[in-house]
């Protein structure tokens, strides 16, 4: 069969170019330690960073919350799929991050992938002049948000503050959208914030920030990005996920209250989607008060330390000819560059009991192919140093196979 033999050609490419994806099994809750086919793992790949995902007060929560609530919705938001425990997440988390946000108002998602959807093309759905500034390293969702946005998209390099004021100043839209990841999912580092909300100030703009890899673990509180970077302005619209540091699953947007009712009238993604169990909404409020209080203050510490630990020039990382990127958070990339290296590289990990992403293109660019080391609360100062000395030890070892 034609059609079939066109895609066997294709999949036979990926793999001849070590770009097959390949899933495994977990037969154990998320958490540090996991097991896998029967065998036990140190897992370093999961975005659980603050270690909630098997927290026993949440587990209580949602056994509680499918008790008073059930478990299915039943419907959308917009027709009876919408229940208490929904708009009481929604009120404590416009209530969580709005001292950032003007007259703020938070909408919940069943994905941070269908909230950046809902934004973007809620946000320019009655505007064809529409025009999107998109960073270059931004999450897959805000690229195919402005995609389906049909509004002109352009792409300004990463970080390129003086690049993005140009193509704001030539600019004669009325509706303009400056959207960025705030921590980069693939390479840890930070986006310039106060500089680009200023320059959406300036030029009429919204600025649209990804929070995915910040909530939860930037800002004393936990309250993320906004937190940590104290900002408040009505030009903010703000997403974060719940699946990740929060430890349960599903999305919310904060922003003004027009912002907000302008999504439920206009995102295709809000309104046509069956809502969420209202369990885990209703597991969600504990998990925030978990996050803000002394247990999540304790949490976010750790997980400082832990990066710092990697940075110690006794005990840290020594890895050679491989790059660990500049990252101040728990996302850990160690820039190898070959997707035939990379793949050899987490496999011999793997052996040692160590799991650890090993990710190439299409998700990265060609040539940057990595190790995604992801740090969470939950691990100990002896399992990073378990980890540490692999690393040491594979990469000295790849650099004298090569000088042979």
């Amino acid at each position: 069969m034609k059609l079939m033999n066109q895609l066997t050609q294709q999949l036979r490419a990926l793999d001849e170019q070590d770009l097959t994806r390949k899933r495994r099994t977990v037969d154990s809750p998320c958490g540090p330690r996991v097991t896998v086919d029967g065998r036990e793992l140190l897992a370093f790949c999961s975005n659980d960073y603050l270690g909630l995902a098997n927290h026993p007060r949440l587990k209580l929560a949602l056994q509680e919350g499918a008790a008073i609530h059930g478990v299915g919705s039943g419907a959308s938001h917009m027709i009876s799929g919408h229940g208490r425990a929904h708009a009481m997440l929604e009120e404590r988390l416009a209530e969580f991050v709005g001292g950032h946000l003007e007259s703020a108002r938070a909408l919940t998602f069943c994905t941070g992938y269908m909230a950046n959807l809902a934004i973007i093309t809620g946000l320019t759905a009655a505007d064809r002049e529409a025009e999107i500034f998109s960073e270059s390293l931004n999450h897959a969702s805000l690229i195919d948000g402005a995609r389906l946005s049909r509004a002109r998209v352009r792409v300004y390099p990463h970080a390129d503050l003086e690049k993005l004021g140009a193509m704001l100043e030539a600019s004669n839209a009325a509706t303009k959208l400056v959207v960025t990841d705030s921590v980069f999912s693939m390479d840890g580092d930070l986006a310039p914030l106060p500089e680009l909300l200023a320059l959406c100030e300036q030029h009429g703009a919204w600025l649209v920030i990804d929070d995915a890899h910040g909530f939860g673990t930037l800002g004393a509180h936990g309250r993320g990005a906004l937190e940590h970077f104290n900002l408040r302005s009505p030009h903010l619209v703000y997403m974060g996920t719940l699946g990740k540091a929060a430890g349960v699953g599903g999305a919310f947007v904060a922003a003004h209250e027009t912002v907000i009712e302008t999504l439920i009238q206009k995102a295709r993604p809000y309104i046509f989607t069956t809502a969420t169990p209202p369990a885990l909404a209703h597991a969600l409020l504990t998990s925030i008060e978990l996050i803000e209080g002394q247990e999540g203050i304790k949490r976010r510490a750790h997980l400082a330390a832990l990066v710092a630990q990697l940075d110690d020039g006794q005990v840290g990382l020594k890895l050679h000819r491989w790059q660990r990127l500049p990252s101040k958070t728990a996302i850990q990339p160690i820039l190898i560059g070959d997707n035939a290296e990379t793949m050899r590289a987490g496999a011999a990990l793997y052996e040692q009991g160590l799991w650890v992403g090993t990710i190439r293109p299409p998700t990265v660019a060609p040539g940057t192919s990595r190790l995604r080391v992801t740090l969470s609360a939950g691990h100990s100062s002896m399992e990073v140093a378990r980890l540490i000395a692999a690393l040491n030890v594979l990469a000295l070892e790849r650099t004298s196979d090569e000088s042979r």
